[in-house]
């Protein structure tokens, strides 16, 4: 699944290098940490969350079929972010 969320990620935004997906494990789940150049959080985002939700829902989807449970946070400069607009 990490492979797959850096795949998609990379394509959406203008530095793919500055990418870095960790997973963490928090009570039986893998939570990727999504960390990129805060230039490029508003691409990730979209508008309204659209764009974050879309990769969430790929995301949920391929690990259910595997059978195993994920979810996607992007860490901003000392803060987890979840979509929602600030």
């Amino acid at each position: 699944m990490q492979a797959f969320l850096e795949f998609v990620v990379k394509g959406l935004v203008q530095k793919p290098e500055e990418i870095t997906v960790t997973p963490v494990e928090k009570n039986g789940m893998t939570v990727y940490e999504l960390r990129m150049n805060p230039s490029d959080v508003g691409r990730i985002i979209g508008r309204e969350g659209v764009t974050i939700n879309a990769i969430r829902s790929l995301l949920t989807a391929g690990s259910a079929k595997k059978g195993i449970r994920c979810s996607l946070d992007i860490v901003e400069e000392n803060n987890v972010r979840r979509g929602e607009r600030r």
